[in-house]
């Protein structure tokens, strides 16, 4: 009888989990500002690229990571509609400094960066075009 509970104390567990992290994936999330001080800030030389003119989509990708593909796509397809923003994409394994610095835990990781390369928005998993359209919104002024 125990182990029937066991079992069914794991599945119900593991069914919350995951109802939660299919609610929260590619969900672009407003940064938190600690005691008003500025949000993270990411240079051209941290990149290796430009900024871009009104705002940049910073994509953290891996190797083996399924949904950086989707990401990829609907970022450079945002990113070719609204003048003055750059899609940047980086491999995490290549940016370790830069990942541990801005606590990028998985991939896909998207950071909304805007002009001055503040970070405005954030999201892990696969965002949807909609979402990242109207995440632009806030990035430029």
């Amino acid at each position: 009888m125990t182990g029937a509970l066991i079992a069914a104390a794991v599945l119900i567990a593991a069914t919350v989990f995951g109802l939660v992290r299919r609610h929260r994936d590619g969900v672009l999330r407003a940064r938190r500002e600690k005691d008003g001080e500025m949000g993270e800030t990411v240079r051209p030389d941290d990149m290796g690229a430009e900024l871009g003119e009104k705002a940049t989509l910073l994509q953290f990708s891996s190797a083996f990571c399924a949904p950086c593909r989707t990401t990829r796509r609907v970022l450079g397809e945002v990113s070719a509609m609204v003048d003055g923003v750059a899609h940047v994409e980086l491999d995490a394994e290549a940016h370790l400094d830069l990942v541990r610095r801005l606590n990028i835990v998985r991939t896909p990781t998207v950071l909304v960066l805007d002009e001055a390369g503040r970070v405005v928005r954030r999201a892990t998993g696969a965002p949807r075009k909609p979402d990242v359209i109207a995440a632009l919104g806030e990035a430029i002024p």
